[in-house]
Formats: structure tokens, C-alpha cells, sequence
């Protein structure tokens, strides 16, 4: 198994994927020489402390047909031209450069799906882009001996759909008894933290939602977002309109190694994702581990996965509508019951344990065929 090689590709910027971090050291540590291919934009940050060799394919398109046409035809060449015994693809958009370099040399290919990707909401107005993307994984998918994904629900849609058995490695931390320090420069002092993070803070995921709530809530609370995503300029102008800058606060995408050094502060921590398309029914949002390892309970939309893990570890709750006043309510009522608060909080030490990287990776042992 030594030195055997693989190519790690995927579309992110790396900067903010924990998940193919996590994967690529588990590889390296297993005696793997690893080799991550990203995407660079102009805005992205460096990716420091990698003890795996990292390329990033310089993009200039962010949007549309040419960002995914721009990336996949240079991945492919990059693909083409580096040695390698297997080929990990991580999510639809870098699969068919994968797929036929793959085939075209002969070597092994393996799947990670991190999402239902056709059902993504950027897709549900475009119906003629959402039939290509169909028709490229359902001439794919079938073919593929060994792939894997996030959750439960996302693997039996695709087994419903194309017959297929996918594992699941769910999205989940690295357990640590590492206490993180806390930046406070960032928390107004005396203030009740609400936190959404996310790379991807997009529409339908209630962050309009959440800001409204602000103006139903008395001073002592502060929301904080972390992260982007398309509708981000858009949030900070509603801020804006409804004149709530001293009460909201944007902080632009961090690096995860730190990102916990600003979870950790909050009162509560926020998953909104409406049921408005398939990918966000099925999906588990690594936000929601993240918050659990932070220790900070949990306010979610009744996405089922979510609710699963909610319910089952006693770590906070769901709320029926995604509205400003059943946001508001659900708040006001936890943190007036500061008794059920505690018990959330205590609670998300043994969720953490049980929903932690070193356990979860143990599947992948099996999937990379290791001993």
C-alpha cells in the first residue's frame, strides 16, 4: 500500500472544504502520496499548513456554464499529464474529466458525492442545465464500483434512482479535547451571540429570515455570519434597509483551521435550510457538527437528517417554519429556559463523541480497500 498515488480533485478553493482535508490526510496517513487539485479565483485565500502537496487551477469565470466549462477543461489536462494508481472525484462538476482520464489510462476511480446535486436550487429554474447534469451522472454513476456520500438520504435517493448502494461518511469533525481560544474581538461585550456560518450562505437557506428576526429581538442579542455565498451582498444590503449594522456583523470566509476559534463563542448556532428543493431535504450541513463540537446548541429548519441528529443527542431544536417571528420565538424561548440551554450544551459533549472524524473514517478504510 505504500506510496501508492492518488489525485484528489474538486471545485471548491479549498480554503473552507474540511471535509476533503479530512479525506486527504486519513490518505496520506494510510500511506498514501496525495495530490489535491483546487480552484483558485482572485479573492481566494492561500491555503497554508497542508501536509499534502495542494495545486489550484487559476479560474477566472465564477458563474454559469463557463465556470464549470473553464474548470473542467483544465482539469482535465492536469488530470492527463500526472501519475497516479486512483482518482478521487469529489461532486458532480469534476467528475466527467475524472471519468474518462480514468478509463482513457486505465486506472481506478472512486465517487464523492457531497450533495444531491441535481436537485441543487440553482438548478430548479434551469431546466435545460439540470437535464444535462442528469444525463452526465446518469450515464456515469451506474458505472462506478465505488463511491460514497454524506448522509443516509442523499444515498437512498441515488439508489431509488440509479439502483446503486453508495456508503455514507458523514461530515463530521475531528474530536479534540483542545479547548480553542475564543476571538472576543469580533463578539460585542455582553451580548447573546447568534451564529451562521457557511461557504455557501445561498437562497433558501434563511439568512434573510434570521437578519429579520433581529428587529424582534431586544439589544442584548448580536448575529454574526461567517462565510459567503451568492446571496451574501445581498444580506449586507438588507441590513442595511432595515438599518441593523450594529446588530449584524459579516466576517468574510475564513480558513477552518480557525473557524472554531469564532463558533465557540456563540449562544446558538443556526441551520435554516428551507425544503424548497431535493438537495437541501436530503442534506446534513457540516455546520451542524461544527456547532455541536463548539458546544453550542443548535436552532434548525425540519430538514429530516438534521432532525435526526437533533433529536436523538438532545442538542437543540427544529422549528416548523422559517419565518422572522418563529425564528425570534424560537430564540426567546431557550434563552428564557436556561435550564433546557444547559442541558443542550452538556449534551453536545457526548454528541461530539459519538459524531466525530475518528470514527467516521473508519469506513474509508474499506471503501480505499485498506487493511
Amino acid at each position: 500500500m505504500k506510496n501508492r498515488r492518488i489525485i484528489v480533485s474538486v471545485i471548491s478553493d479549498l480554503v473552507a472544504d474540511q471535509r476533503v482535508h479530512r479525506v486527504c490526510t486519513f490518505l496520506q496517513e494510510n500511506g498514501f502520496a496525495v495530490l489535491l487539485i483546487g480552484r483558485k479565483l482572485k479573492k481566494s485565500l492561500p491555503v497554508n499548513n497542508r501536509t499534502y502537496p495542494v495545486t489550484r487551477i487559476r479560474c477566472y469565470f465564477n458563474k454559469g456554464v463557463l465556470k464549470y466549462s473553464e474548470f473542467n477543461f483544465k482539469l482535465f489536462f492536469k488530470l492527463l499529464f500526472r501519475k497516479t494508481d486512483i482518482f478521487l472525484s469529489n461532486d458532480l462538476d469534476t467528475l466527467v474529466p475524472n471519468y474518462f482520464i480514468s478509463k482513457l489510462r486505465r486506472k481506478k476511480i472512486i465517487y464523492d458525492t457531497h450533495e444531491y446535486f441535481t436537485g441543487m436550487p440553482e438548478l430548479q429554474s434551469k431546466p435545460f442545465k439540470r437535464k444535462v447534469w442528469r444525463k452526465i451522472e446518469k450515464c456515469i454513476l451506474p458505472r462506478l464500483k465505488q463511491a460514497y456520500t454524506v448522509s443516509d438520504s442523499v444515498a437512498k435517493q441515488y439508489q431509488a434512482e440509479y439502483g446503486i448502494h453508495l456508503k455514507v461518511v458523514r461530515n463530521v469533525p475531528i474530536l479534540t479535547t483542545e479547548l480553542p481560544v475564543i476571538n472576543k474581538t469580533i463578539f460585542p461585550e455582553g451580548k447573546s451571540i447568534l451564529l451562521l456560518q457557511g461557504s455557501g450562505i445561498n437562497r433558501d437557506r434563511g439568512a434573510e429570515e434570521l437578519i429579520q428576526s433581529m428587529l424582534l429581538l431586544p439589544e442584548n442579542f448580536h448575529l454574526v455570519l461567517i462565510g459567503g455565498g451568492e446571496v451574501w451582498e445581498d444580506l449586507k444590503k438588507l441590513c442595511q434597509n432595515l438599518q441593523l449594522e450594529t446588530k449584524v456583523r459579516f466576517i468574510e470566509k475564513i480558513p477552518f483551521s480557525e473557524l472554531r476559534k469564532f463558533t465557540s463563542g456563540a449562544f446558538l448556532g443556526f441551520s435554516l435550510d428551507k425544503p424548497t428543493n431535493l438537495n437541501y431535504q436530503l442534506s446534513l450541513p457540516n455546520k451542524i457538527f461544527d456547532y455541536i463540537h463548539a458546544g453550542i446548541p443548535v436552532i434548525a429548519s425540519e430538514i429530516r437528517e438534521v432532525k435526526k441528529i437533533l433529536e436523538t443527542y438532545q442538542v437543540g431544536t427544529t422549528i416548523p417554519e422559517i419565518s422572522a417571528q418563529a425564528i425570534a420565538a424560537a430564540i426567546m424561548n431557550i434563552y428564557q429556559n436556561q435550564q433546557l440551554y444547559e442541558n443542550w450544551k452538556k449534551n453536545t459533549a457526548g454528541a461530539a463523541s459519538g459524531l466525530c472524524w475518528q470514527k467516521e473514517q473508519l469506513l474509508l478504510k474499506e471503501i480505499f480497500e485498506l487493511p
